[in-house]
């Protein structure tokens, strides 16, 4: 007796190495693969906003529906009340589908925004996320220390930038003493004075008569302006 043979239907339905569990679970849930997973909020609200926007065309249509129905109850609820009748069966079915596809809106709208939200705090989170590593890579090198070490290296080049300007300011040459210009200085400062002195001495002082006596107050004025000059010139040598 020759062996049965096996219908091709079984055949298909028994595959000689059927895959691993794992691999199945990994290849419907995408495990492993990062850039599905981070595209999966986009393409979540993509698809969200495109049913959205399918159930508010339904709406649209159903309304249009149930005003239709409405009409034609009205017409006919004179001449032919089974027609009214059953355009006002038709017009609730249409109002209880319409409800139906209301709160479907509802529901998607509140599972958007939800998504939306949680998308915008987990980018805001990544961010912030990379804001606290580049924080953390500028300061692994940096220490109270170091920067002390820094702010007085500054301060030392800067005390060196100082006197590198001065000697490179410095006239070439002979360095001339200051003390015996300051002396030669004094020197002539008091030949000027002495000579201004014998001028004042020389200065004839004349005495108006009076009543056949000399006067003797513009002597005293003239002593006294002497005095005050010469005060005055002492002043200016001591400056």
């Amino acid at each position: 007796m020759s062996a049965a043979r096996t219908h091709p239907y079984h055949q298909s339905r028994h595959p000689k190495n059927p895959p691993a569990m794992s691999n199945m679970f990994g290849w419907v849930f995408g495990s492993g693969n990062t850039a599905k997973r981070k595209d999966a909020p986009k393409k979540a609200i993509i698809d969200l906003r495109a049913q959205l926007d399918l159930l508010e065309k339904k709406e649209k249509h159903i309304e249009g529906q149930i005003s239709e129905q409405e009409g034609v109850a009205k017409g006919n609820v004179s001449s032919n009340k089974k027609k009214a009748l059953t355009a006002l069966r038709r017009k609730k079915m249409y109002e209880g589908y319409l409800e139906k596809l209301q709160a479907q809106v509802n529901t998607i709208e509140q599972q958007l925004h939800t998504i939306e939200s949680a998308n915008l705090n987990f980018e805001t989170m990544k961010v912030m996320e990379g804001g606290s590593k580049a924080m953390k890579t500028i300061h692994s090198g940096m220490n109270i220390d170091k920067v002390d070490k820094v702010m007085d290296d500054i301060q030392e080049q800067q005390q060196l930038a100082e006197e590198v300007a001065d000697a490179v300011a410095r006239p070439l040459g002979e360095t001339l003493d200051e003390e015996e210009l300051n002396e030669e200085l004094r020197q002539l400062e008091q030949e000027d004075l002495d000579e201004r002195i014998l001028k004042v001495d020389a200065t004839p002082v004349s005495a108006p008569i009076t009543n056949g006596r000399v006067s003797a107050q513009p002597v005293q004025a003239e002593e006294e302006d002497e005095e005050e000059e010469l005060r005055r010139l002492q002043a200016e040598m001591a400056m």
